[in-house]
């Protein structure tokens, strides 16, 4: 409907210019948002007013031109008002808020999809988790962040690209092979001081006992640096496989994994910096090479090649971004944990030197997840190993839960996630409430074709007996949603959706309490079954976007 009178009041706007009412000029944007007050009608836009400082008119006497030239062939509006210093109310006819109801059921599965996005190529980098163990709650929470901004970007017609960047270069990974190592020998009799900085959790012991039952004793004759890279090569590939499937189970599939030794390969992360280095983006202090990253804004410069010629992460990260780039992706999307927010300018400051804009890179961070049962915290420590992965969450919330609980609040923001509330089967938990709103339309639906009331299509049906206030709300919300995912996409913000359903089910729930769809009135009857449809489909394809299920029982 937003979209409808948009197009009617540009319409009206152009036939005031053509008729000399006011100069032609350059049409500002102006809103068209539901007021807060519902006595002020269905929509109010400010058309009039941004337009005043254009053509140089007083808002009150742009607004009257509009509403005497606004043209209604299809008959929608019932009022128009002008109010205040130039707002223009608009009173929609009840019977119009029905009819949208059959363009939903014709669009089917593609409502609430649209082409914004014109095809364009997208990459969506999320968990990019170093492979040294397994995935925890921290990196549940972006994991799906990042796969339902891809799937947003998919229903809006962009082509999008998941990829998972590993990070399997650098000591991380050395001293990954190291721990399997020592776990090795532990398990062969041999008297071990494990260090401090090596990895603490069972997992390391689980590694190191396949490779006691694969191979036996055949690394305890030889020098350790010499086991260092199949030991590390062995527990890196197992840790990936297993964050793979652990991943697959929550209901995400990359499209690509990139490995950061990739990078290295022929020289490539020097000969990048040896680049930008002539270009006077980079400087030295002996054996350290600088960015100047203060030059983009930075707060300090930031090394690139430490003192002992090691690359830093922020080397490897600008050939990363230059990569992506040279993959011809229009827009590159990152999603990182809400520790990386300092590291944003450097990357800022790395794609600029590297000949993109500042707004070739965006970045969504992600806040950190307190984990609690029946209220109270569930002790996590990563240093001792005995953390929470996001595999034992899922198992035993579900995948349904856990997805859907992660996105309960926005990205920026601490997220309390309670494993009880998460399984309950009642109100309290949402996906439930969603779910349950779901399957009792099937029901409904079931019932409704036993009792000889097949669900009416197109041409079936009179949707103008829709008019009690209940149902025009259930069709404004329902209309509300294919603005909504454009929205989501635009602002990178998942956690509309469900915030979205919540109130589609909290509405539908109420008036299927309030009202009976199957009475004695069959085109009443139909009318409802009509409308009760419209709500199930449109629960189905926000959950779709969402990665979560839709179920016809419960």
């Amino acid at each position: 409907m937003k979209k409808r009178l948009c197009s009617l009041i540009g319409n009206s706007i152009a036939s005031c210019m053509k008729g000399d009412v006011f100069p032609e000029a350059p049409l500002p944007p102006f809103e068209v948002e539901p007021p807060k007050e519902k006595a002020h009608g269905d929509y109010a836009t400010n058309a009039a007013m941004v337009l005043a400082s254009a053509v140089r008119k007083n808002p009150r006497m742009i607004a009257g031109a509009i509403v005497e030239h606004l043209e209604d062939p299809r008959g929608w509006i019932e009022k128009i008002e002008i109010a205040g210093p130039g707002f223009i109310n608009f009173f929609m006819k009840p019977a119009t808020w029905a009819e949208l109801l059959l363009d939903v059921d014709e669009l089917g599965e593609r409502y609430g999809s649209s082409d914004m996005g014109q095809g364009k190529r997208v990459q969506v980098e999320f968990v990019s988790a170093n492979p040294t163990g397994p995935l925890h709650i921290g990196h549940g929470r972006g994991a799906v962040v990042g796969d339902v901004i891809a799937s947003l970007l998919s229903a809006t017609g962009h082509k999008v690209s998941r990829e998972y960047y590993i990070n399997d270069a650098g000591n991380q990974m050395d001293t990954l092979g190291r721990s399997a190592y020592l776990r090795y020998r532990e398990l062969l009799g041999e008297e071990i001081v494990y260090p401090g900085e090596c990895y603490q959790g069972s997992y390391i012991i689980d590694l190191a006992r396949e490779i006691v039952e694969k191979r036996g004793t055949e690394f305890l004759e030889k020098d350790e640096k010499e086991c260092i890279p199949f030991f590390r090569d062995y527990a890196g590939s197992s840790i990936l496989e297993g964050i793979k499937e652990d991943l697959r189970v929550f209901g995400i599939v990359f499209d690509e994994y990139f490995n950061e030794s990739e990078l290295y390969r022929e020289d490539g992360v020097r000969k990048i910096l040896e680049d930008l280095e002539q270009k006077g983006f980079i400087y030295r202090e002996g054996p350290t090479l600088w960015f100047r990253t203060t030059g983009f804004g930075d707060e300090k410069d930031r090394v690139v090649i430490r003192e002992n010629g090691e690359p830093t992460y922020f080397a490897a990260d600008i050939a990363y971004h230059l990569n992506k780039y040279g993959r011809g992706f229009d827009r590159v999307i990152d999603i990182w944990g809400a520790d990386h927010h300092g590291y944003i300018p450097r990357m800022y400051a790395g794609i600029q030197a590297l000949g993109y804009s500042r707004e070739a890179l965006e970045v969504v961070l992600v806040q950190l997840v307190n984990l609690l049962r029946e209220g109270k915290p569930v002790a996590m420590s990563t240093r001792s190993g005995e953390f929470v992965t996001l595999r034992e969450v899922v198992d035993e919330v579900g995948k349904d839960g856990a997805r859907y609980n992660f996105l309960m609040r926005r990205s920026n923001s601490h997220l309390d996630f309670d494993l009880e509330i998460a399984k309950k089967q009642s109100n309290e938990n949402p996906v439930y409430y969603v779910q349950y709103g779901h399957a009792r339309i099937c029901s409904i639906l079931r019932t409704a074709a036993e009792k000889g009331f097949p669900l009416p299509r197109r041409g079936e049906v009179n949707p103008g007996l829709l008019v009690l206030p209940e149902e025009t709300d259930i069709i404004r919300t329902i209309d509300r949603f294919p603005e909504l995912v454009e929205g989501s996409v635009k602002a990178l913000e998942p956690h509309r959706i469900p915030f979205y359903l919540n109130d589609l089910a909290a509405q539908f729930h109420s008036y299927y309490n309030k009202c009976r769809v199957i009475s004695e009135d069959r085109e009443l009857s139909l009318a409802r079954l009509f409308l009760v449809n419209c709500v199930g489909l449109t629960m189905r394809n926000a959950l779709g976007i969402l990665g979560v299920t839709a179920p016809e029982k419960m």
